[in-house]
């Protein structure tokens, strides 16, 4: 299985550490982010992984290599400019021709890749997001009002509320057929 990875980001939120140093390459327990992520992709059966590079891609490449180091094939795409997230899939259209992960160079989790991936197959589906529950505590009262004309009317009010919500992980499986709603360039 194939899985390509985002790691062209300049990681504004960790500036300065991010000036000289590309967020992928972060430590966690003294291993970089993507070093962990690439070894839980084997695990899983993923041994053929695109980096998508950008920012300071040359040491991404100097750290990872071609991935004989950890029993995998990388290859690489470099943005010279920032393409966003799907935009560097653009990029390496040619290459994903099956069923393959996208995920974020910086993401930690635990989900089951496999188990993902079983999903999206048994669901037919085109594209498969991975989903997190975050609960988000609003010290505040939340006012619910109608009319904007000045003279709302407030229709509801809920005193320091803890809100849901469904938040992707920044992990994706896509069929081939979701790169037909990816525009060229």
């Amino acid at each position: 299985m194939k899985a390509v990875i985002l790691a062209g980001g300049k990681g504004r939120r960790l500036l300065p550490f991010t000036t000289n140093f590309p967020k992928p390459l972060m430590p966690v327990d003294e291993r970089p982010i993507l070093e962990i992520l690439l070894e839980r992709l084997k695990q899983d059966g993923v041994n053929d992984i695109i980096i998508a590079t950008g920012h300071l891609e040359e040491l991404v490449r100097a750290y990872f290599g071609d991935g004989a180091k950890w029993g995998l094939k990388i290859c690489y795409s470099r943005e010279d400019k920032p393409l966003g997230t799907a935009g560097p899939l653009d990029l390496v259209r040619a290459d994903l021709t099956e069923t393959f992960l996208l995920m974020n160079g910086d993401t930690l989790s635990d989900i089951s890749f496999g188990k993902l991936l079983e999903r999206h197959e048994a669901t037919s589906a085109t594209a498969t997001v991975a989903l997190f529950q975050r609960n988000v505590f609003v010290d505040f009262g939340v006012v619910e009002t109608v009319g904007n004309d000045g003279a709302q009317q407030i229709t509801g009010w809920k005193e320091k509320p803890t809100l849901t919500y469904l938040v992707s992980t920044g992990i994706y499986v896509l069929s081939p057929a979701a790169l037909s709603f990816l525009p060229k360039g």
